[in-house]
């Protein structure tokens, strides 16, 4: 057995450890959590504080955010899983009928890299370094894992594709940041001096509010719409 046919073995292993963890409550959490759009108003709350902390300078995070997901999302779905080819467990030969699938959902034929783990984490790492605080670091990060390990869970993500997934999204968002820092140094500075960096950082609880109300709805969906 050579290198690749071992890492791609590996690979098989780890997705249907992870992939066979399942309920039918988690079902409906699981699909909730990778669709997109259940994420509008976090993305607006983000927004939002990012707007009225930094007024008009604002225009220039959000530009950096947006390049951020733009890159993430072409360099993943547009490049990578052209180039690489790799099917998705779901659309695997050799995997019929040990994958767990949600309501027919199998995605579209190949998977590597994942652009949902790409777009996530570029995300969460941008964002967490505009807003510099704990609670929404982590916060965010923990949504970003979720929503990662939600593709697994569905069936249409190896292990390795949430990785590679997750290392564009990274590199996305390092790129932006350098970006963002080099030529708009003052969204990092206090308002009352570019010279030092600020103690004032962004108010983010309605970040962290919308995000505990989505989940709230995640799993009230989970329980008596699903």
């Amino acid at each position: 057995m050579n290198i690749i046919d071992a890492i791609n073995l590996w690979d098989q292993n780890w997705f249907l450890f992870f992939n066979g963890i399942h309920a039918p409550f988690f079902d409906g959490c699981m699909v909730a959590i990778s669709e997109k759009l259940t994420w509008v108003p976090l993305y607006i709350a983000v927004l939002y504080v990012i707007i009225k902390h930094w007024k008009l300078d604002a225009l220039w995070a959000i530009l950096a955010l947006i390049l951020c997901i733009v890159i993430a999302d072409q360099v993943s779905s547009s490049v990578i899983k052209h180039l690489v080819e790799r099917p998705r467990p779901s659309h695997a030969d050799d995997l019929q009928g040990l994958v767990h699938i949600v309501n027919g959902y199998k995605g579209g034929k190949y998977g590597f890299v994942s652009s949902h783990a790409a777009n996530a984490f570029g995300f969460a790492l941008l964002s967490s370094q505009i807003f510099r605080q704990k609670a929404y670091t982590i916060a965010i990060f923990a949504w970003a894992i979720l929503t990662a390990y939600s593709r697994i869970y569905l069936g249409v993500h190896y292990p390795l594709d949430i990785l590679g997934g997750i290392m564009v999204g990274v590199s996305a968002a390092l790129f932006c940041y350098w970006m963002l820092h080099k030529y708009r140094p003052f969204i990092f500075l206090s308002k009352k001096s570019h010279r030092t960096f600020s103690n004032e950082k962004p108010k983010t609880f309605v970040v962290l509010w919308i995000l505990g109300i989505s989940f709230t709805g995640i799993v009230i969906y989970s329980i008596f719409l699903f």
